[in-house]
């Protein structure tokens, strides 16, 4: 039996950095709680995770990604993250949205509830071929029942972790944030600067 592989996954998709590396069939995770500097604080913090368990970029297999629903910018941060050190490693790097991650090793059909702003959920069913396309639901909305509600930090990231393992020798696409809905941000109303010829 081939040895499992080492994989380093990580998200940014809340207000937290995650990390967790799978080495020797073991998951060691790291959760850095923070509203804001993710961007700089990933980078760092994920090789001090490495550097804690002997392990350098070049003893990695793969790299798992948390893909979102969650905070439009966080998950723009993990996902470039990923895909550059992809790229640099010449390793696979592998999408896990955080409903695959929430329902890893519960049977399918099932349905998972991301909470989402203003008392809205992100909702997902999720089948034996994949997924079907997500929804957010708004307050009145009616939920699945039962469904799976979004599991702690250090669960979700473990699970995108093996998740990424048992897929990364048959991925092909590159990770992709998965937006359920449009981002909150509105363009400025300030007219624009004046360019001088």
């Amino acid at each position: 039996m081939p040895p499992e592989p080492t994989v380093l996954a990580f998200d940014t998709s809340a207000a937290h950095c995650a990390a967790a590396l799978l080495c020797a069939g073991k998951v060691h995770v790291r959760i850095d709680v923070m509203a804001r500097g993710q961007a700089e604080h990933l980078m760092p913090m994920l090789e001090e995770v490495l550097a804690a368990h002997d392990l350098s970029w070049s003893d990695l297999a793969a790299i798992g990604v948390g893909t979102g629903p969650g905070n439009f910018t966080g998950i723009r941060i993990s996902v470039a993250a990923a895909r550059g050190l992809a790229l640099g490693l010449g390793i696979p790097a592998v999408g896990v949205s955080n409903f695959e991650a929430a329902a890893y090793g519960v049977p399918r059909p099932v349905d998972v509830l991301i909470p989402a702003p203003r008392d809205q959920a992100y909702s997902q069913r999720l089948t034996g071929n994949g997924g079907e396309t997500p929804m957010l639901l708004a307050p009145h909305d009616p939920r699945p029942d039962p469904a799976i509600p979004l599991q702690p930090a250090e669960r979700m990231i473990a699970h995108i972790a093996r998740i990424a393992a048992e897929r990364f020798e048959t991925v092909s696409a590159r990770p992709a944030p998965l937006y359920v809905r449009a981002a909150d941000a509105a363009p400025s109303r300030d007219a624009p600067p004046v360019i001088l010829p």
